[in-house]
């Protein structure tokens, strides 16, 4: 039998509080290593990298391209790493590998050096956020699902806010202590986690790389996803430089900047749930996706004064989105619905590794021009909310 829910689930009384929040909070500190601080400490420290001298500006986008490429290797590895090791196994290899990769960053070892073990970080949070989610949803009860899969996603903008807060304090130590401050976060996090990782068994639907019901509406969510992810590239990338260089605010602001989004990133994941429930899954999506081609407008002008309003949209939009694709996934798929996680998580990284590479480009053939990749990410962001408009069609089951 798979273990995860179907449509209608009969009301149950509420278990212990605490035997609910473990494994979420564990698949949470998973959430917010792998990505939060794996991938996305590393928007803050772009500028800082540049100014010391360690890399040029075409050389740190090319960096945080290399990251979503080792994104999409540890998604697609995820689900048979996890059959080899188990669920526990994975996510300990994750963190371990979130923690070496941090470390290695902190010797300036040039260009190539730091390609490598950006793109070891990236792996390790597709292997987390691949599995996560899933795992934690299917070892809680059925009527704990829907929030424990909230929690779990907001656990990105939890790690976020973490790096964001820590970045600047870290930094007047010296760009080798701040790699290290945050290496050791991670293995903290890794400590309090490891006794409580959700113990998914990967039986039945569940285990199944294909599954059946991965079809017309199950596709254009799909599709929308890949889309949602080629649009966030240049915020996820470029935003604390776009206020630190680009806008002439300084390697300060840009982290504050990277702190807003996190923190909005926490409340788009926390209110998903309560739109879901009360707007439906499809209406929800196109609202966030919505917000999230505001956010990329928002960056076009040359105003510093919108910097922080669109690292908020941009936050919640991602984070928001990540959770909002979730429940839809489980109103398309039913007991199927981690499959087509899996499937719209690796269109999030392909879509992310190929468009974060062509920025990266763009980025250095425009003399660094911040217009033209945020520019790029409006219109895969249009293009993804007009997607949303083709699952809305009546007659869309």
């Amino acid at each position: 039998m798979s273990p995860y829910p179907t449509a209608a689930s009969p009301p149950h009384p509420a278990p212990r509080p605490v035997a609910f929040l473990k494994p979420a909070l564990a698949g949470a500190a998973a959430t917010a290593s792998g990505n939060g601080l794996a991938r996305f400490a590393y928007v803050p420290l772009f500028p800082a990298m540049v100014t010391a001298g360690w890399v040029d500006g075409g050389q740190a986008g090319t960096l945080g391209a290399a990251a979503l490429l080792g994104y999409l290797i540890g998604t697609l590895a995820g689900r048979p790493v996890a059959l080899r090791l188990g669920v526990p196994g994975l996510l300990d290899l994750g963190m371990g590998l979130v923690v070496v990769a941090l470390a290695a960053c902190a010797w300036n070892g040039g260009f190539w050096w730091f390609l490598g073990w950006r793109t070891l970080a990236g792996v390790a949070g597709g292997f987390l956020m691949a599995m996560a989610g899933p795992a934690t949803q299917a070892s809680v009860a059925p009527w704990r699902r829907g929030a424990a899969g909230g929690i779990v996603i907001a656990g990105v903008g939890g790690g976020i806010a973490a790096g964001a807060m820590a970045v600047p304090g870290l930094l007047p130590l010296g760009l080798s202590a701040t790699w290290l401050g945050l290496a050791g976060l991670v293995a903290l996090l890794w400590a309090l986690a490891h006794a409580h990782w959700p113990r998914m068994v990967l039986t039945g639907a569940a285990a199944e790389p294909r599954p059946a019901a991965i079809r017309g509406p199950a596709r254009l969510l799909i599709l929308t996803y890949g889309l949602h992810g080629a649009g966030m590239v240049p915020p996820m990338v470029y935003l604390a430089d776009l206020a630190a260089r680009g806008r002439g605010l300084g390697v300060g602001t840009g982290a504050a900047t990277w702190l807003v989004f996190g923190l909005a990133g926490i409340l788009g994941g926390i209110l998903s749930g309560r739109a879901v429930d009360r707007l439906g899954g499809r209406a929800t999506l196109r609202l966030w996706l919505l917000i999230q081609v505001a956010a990329l407008a928002l960056a076009l002008p040359p105003w510093a004064g919108l910097v922080l309003p669109m690292a908020a949209a941009a936050g919640f939009a991602a984070v928001g989105v990540s959770a909002v694709t979730l429940a839809v996934g489980r109103e398309i798929a039913g007991p199927q619905a981690a499959g087509l996680w899996i499937h719209c998580t690796a269109a999030f990284a392909v879509t992310q590794t190929v468009v974060g590479f062509a920025l990266a480009a763009v980025f250095a053939a425009t003399g660094e021009s911040h217009f033209a990749v945020f520019a790029a990410g409006l219109g895969f962001s249009l293009a993804g909310l007009g997607t949303t408009l083709l699952m809305a069609r009546p007659g869309k089951p």
